[in-house]
C-alpha cells in the first residue's frame, strides 16, 4: 500500500491536476481525502460483505439531520494516519490543521439533534455493529450564517458546490416515491385490500458516505436520499419560450431535498416539509427491506433481523408506510404486520413541551399520504379499544393516548404515533425519562409501562476529546494508555 505521502503526491497529479510543488491548502486537502478515503473503501467493502455473509441483525437509524462535521481529520484518526499525512503536509509547507479546515462542512443538520445522530453512528461503527444511518442529502443545508450590521443575514450553504470526496453516488439504487391522489378498496371479508392511487412520483437517489470505527477496521455506512425529478425538463415549454414553467416541475419534485427544515410558515411550506419526511423514510424502507430480502428470502422474520430507531419524530411516517408495505405490497395480514412491525421499532423523544411535538393536519395528510392516514385511523381505532378496556368510561384518559387531536383543527400526533409502533421508547437523560413517564406521556406509562427506559446521550470521545483537544488527549494517553477511547469509564 502506497504510503500518505506518495499518494497525496499522486493524487495531485492524476486528479486535481497540480504540480505537487504549485499545491494550495485547498488542493492538499482534496489529494490527502482521496488517499484517506481509497483506504476507507477497502475497509467498507470488507465490512459490508462480512455482514452480508453473516446475515447479521442490522441497526437502521432515521434521523432527519446528521451533523456529521468535516470528515478528514476523523477518518485520518481512524486510519491512525494522522502522523503521516501532518508530516506529508509539512514538507509541502502546510499544516494539517490548516489543510483540514478547507473541508466545508456537511450541511445536513443543525443542532444536537444531528449531533447526537452522528455520534450514534460513530459508536455503532466503533462497537463494529451492521448499522446504516439514512437521511436526506441536503442540497444547501439550513443556511450560512452572516453577522452584518448587529443582524443576522442568511445565505444558502451550498456545501456541494464543489464535490465531496466523501460521498459515493449510487446510480443503480433508485427508488420510486409517491405523493397524493385517492385510495380504491377492491375485494370483500378476508379479499379486502387496499390500494393506494397516487398522482405524483419523485425518484429517490441514493449517496453513501463512510462512517469509520475506530480501534476496529469496521466502517459503517450514511445513506443519503437526493430527490430527482422524472424528467429534467419540460422541453415543449422551454421550446416555446416558457423558460420558467420549463423548469418548474423539476423544481416542484427536487426541492424536496434542497434545505433542511423548510420554513413552514405557510401552506406550501407545511406541505414540503410533510413531503421531506415521507420521501426519506419511503426511499429507506424499501431500500432496507430489498436488503432483507435479499438476504434472507422473506418478511415474515423481519423482527428478527431488523431493528429501525426513530430519531425524534421526523421519521415516525415509518410506522404506516412499513404498515402499508407489509399489508398492501406483501398481502401480509394486519395482525402479524402489526406484531412485526411493533417489534422492529424504537423511539426516541427530544422535548418535554406538549406544543413542540410534532403534528399535521389530518387534511394535508389526507391531501398527500391517504392510504397512510387511514393505516393511521385503524390503529388509533384498535389503540382506543385498549384504551376504554384499561380504564372504562375515561373519556380523557383516551383523548390522551389518541393518535388524533380532535380539539379545534383535527391533526395526527406523530409522538403518540411513535410511541404505540415502538417497542422502546427513551429519553435522552435520567431526568427526561422520568419527567417523560410522570408528565406528558403518563398515561402511556401506565398503559405500557416496560415500554419506558432511559438512554443518557453523550458525544463521541474521538472527535470531541481526542480531536479536539489533542493536548489533553496526549496527557491522558501518558496516564492512562489509549484505551479511554474505546472505553471513556476509564475517565
Amino acid at each position: 500500500m502506497r504510503s500518505v505521502a506518495t499518494g497525496v503526491d499522486e493524487e495531485l497529479l492524476d486528479n486535481v491536476g497540480v504540480v505537487p510543488g504549485d499545491a494550495s491548502p485547498n488542493d492538499l486537502m482534496q489529494a490527502v481525502s482521496q488517499v484517506a478515503r481509497q483506504r476507507l473503501s477497502q475497509r467498507w467493502v470488507r465490512t459490508q460483505a462480512q455482514q452480508a455473509d453473516a446475515k447479521a441483525r442490522r441497526v437502521y437509524y432515521l434521523s432527519m439531520e446528521f451533523l456529521m462535521g468535516r470528515t478528514l481529520g476523523n477518518a485520518l484518526a481512524a486510519l491512525e494516519l494522522q502522523g503521516e499525512a501532518a508530516a506529508s503536509m509539512n514538507a509541502h509547507a502546510q499544516r494539517l490543521e490548516d489543510v483540514a479546515d478547507e473541508e466545508p462542512d456537511a450541511a445536513l443538520g443543525n443542532g444536537g439533534l444531528g449531533r447526537l445522530a452522528a455520534c450514534f453512528l460513530d459508536s455503532m461503527a466503533t462497537l463494529g455493529l451492521p448499522s446504516f444511518g439514512y437521511g436526506i442529502r441536503y442540497e444547501y443545508g439550513m443556511f450560512a450564517q452572516e453577522i452584518k450590521n448587529g443582524s443576522q443575514i442568511e445565505h444558502p450553504d451550498p456545501w456541494l458546490a464543489d464535490g465531496t470526496a466523501w460521498e459515493f453516488p449510487r446510480a443503480a439504487i433508485t427508488y420510486p416515491v409517491r405523493f397524493g391522489g385517492w385510495v380504491e378498496h377492491v375485494g370483500t371479508g378476508v379479499d379486502a385490500r387496499s390500494l393506494w392511487r397516487p398522482n405524483a412520483e419523485v425518484a429517490a437517489k441514493a449517496y453513501d458516505m463512510v462512517v469509520p470505527g475506530h480501534g476496529t477496521d469496521k466502517v459503517s455506512t450514511l445513506r443519503l436520499w437526493k430527490a430527482a425529478a422524472p424528467a429534467h425538463i419540460d422541453l415543449n415549454a422551454f421550446n416555446t419560450g416558457d423558460y420558467a414553467r420549463a423548469a418548474s416541475a423539476k423544481n416542484e419534485y427536487e426541492n424536496i431535498s434542497w434545505v433542511l427544515y423548510p420554513n413552514d410558515s405557510t401552506p406550501a411550506g407545511r406541505e414540503l416539509r410533510l413531503r421531506q419526511e415521507y420521501f426519506f423514510v419511503a426511499a429507506s424502507m424499501q431500500d432496507l427491506i430489498d436488503r432483507h430480502l435479499s438476504e434472507h428470502g422473506t418478511l415474515s422474520n423481519l423482527h428478527e433481523k431488523v431493528a429501525i430507531h426513530l430519531n425524534d419524530t421526523h421519521p415516525a411516517i415509518g410506522v404506516a408506510e412499513l404498515m402499508r408495505v407489509l399489508c398492501d405490497e406483501h398481502s401480509m395480514h394486519w395482525a402479524q404486520a402489526w406484531s412485526i412491525c411493533t417489534k422492529v421499532f424504537s423511539y426516541t423523544n427530544h422535548t418535554l413541551m406538549p406544543e413542540a411535538l410534532e403534528t399535521w393536519p389530518v387534511a394535508l395528510m389526507q391531501h398527500v399520504l391517504p392510504r397512510h392516514l387511514e393505516i393511521i385511523f385503524r390503529i388509533n381505532a384498535e389503540l382506543m379499544e385498549i384504551a376504554a378496556a384499561h380504564r372504562p368510561g375515561d373519556v380523557d384518559f383516551m383523548s390522551s393516548l389518541s393518535l388524533i387531536d380532535e380539539r379545534g383543527e383535527r391533526r395526527v400526533r406523530m409522538a403518540n404515533l411513535s410511541i404505540v409502533g415502538s417497542h422502546k421508547v427513551n429519553g435522552v437523560s435520567a431526568l427526561h425519562s422520568e419527567l417523560l413517564v410522570q408528565t406528558i406521556f403518563k398515561n402511556f406509562a401506565s398503559l405500557w409501562p416496560d415500554r419506558f427506559t432511559n438512554m443518557t446521550n453523550g458525544v463521541t470521545p474521538r472527535r470531541w476529546l481526542a480531536q479536539a483537544n489533542p493536548g489533553l488527549a496526549e496527557l491522558l494517553d501518558r496516564t492512562l494508555g489509549k484505551g479511554w477511547r474505546l472505553d471513556l469509564d476509564q475517565l
